[in-house]
């Protein structure tokens, strides 16, 4: 069955065009044009991938809000901001609130059919294959099953890219990850900028559960690594 793509855009030319290239792809695509309608047809039935807008007619971060209201009744759902806030504040706060990627409108349409093609068939691994086994290192503890991550037996809430790069920073404990191995891991192609985006929301979503984590370490011009 062919993959559902929720797409929330306020512009309706942009809409219409995006609609009509992922559905020649192959994918059925729910289009909105504002949140509050998003959320509920959202709520009505979840796609299998939600592709944002962060400006939302007269909402200016309409998609930032979208995002977390996304994340709280849908915490696996892959989430793709596609938008013309491309500015790096803008980037980390996407990415902070739990997206798994963000795009600028710039990018081509074969990179969004790219990202999109990854982020599926990373989600459809973690929730259909694997054996089941859990990954330990320390106090950490990933479920492959559930696609979850436990620190200290307590839940930690996290988008599916950031915790394949706390499962491979995890399978190596104090060996230094780069940048790079960390894009291979979660199947990503982005600026080293935004991995650091990424690692330092990690370290805020452990936090919230361990105010004393310190679990992973910057190495300067070497990566990360984690440490038992």
């Amino acid at each position: 069955m062919a993959a559902t793509i929720g797409f929330v855009e306020d512009d309706d030319v942009i809409r219409e065009n995006y609609s009509e290239f992922l559905e020649s792809l192959g994918y059925r695509v729910r289009a909105f044009a504002d949140r509050p309608s998003a959320v509920q047809g959202f709520r009505e039935s979840l796609p299998d991938l939600a592709v944002l807008d962060v400006g939302l007619g007269s909402e200016r971060d309409g998609g930032f809000q979208l995002c977390l209201e996304l994340r709280a009744f849908a915490p696996k759902l892959p989430i793709i901001f596609l938008t013309a806030f491309d500015a790096e504040a803008d980037k980390i706060s996407g990415l902070r609130l739990g997206a798994d990627d963000y795009l600028s409108k710039g990018s081509s349409l074969d990179f969004l059919a790219v990202r999109i093609e990854a982020l599926l068939r990373r989600y459809a691994s973690l929730t259909e294959g694997g054996d089941g086994r859990s990954l330990v290192a320390g106090d950490l503890r990933i479920d492959r099953e559930r696609s979850q991550a436990f620190w200290k037996d307590q839940l930690v809430d996290l988008p599916l890219t950031q915790l394949w790069m706390v499962a491979a920073l995890a399978r190596s404990p104090g060996n230094a990850c780069s940048h790079a191995d960390l894009m291979r891991a979660a199947k990503i192609v982005v600026e080293p900028n935004t991995i650091a985006a990424h690692i330092k929301s990690i370290r805020q979503r452990f936090r919230a559960v361990d105010p004393s984590f310190d679990a992973i370490r910057t190495e300067r011009s070497l990566g990360y690594r984690w440490v038992v």
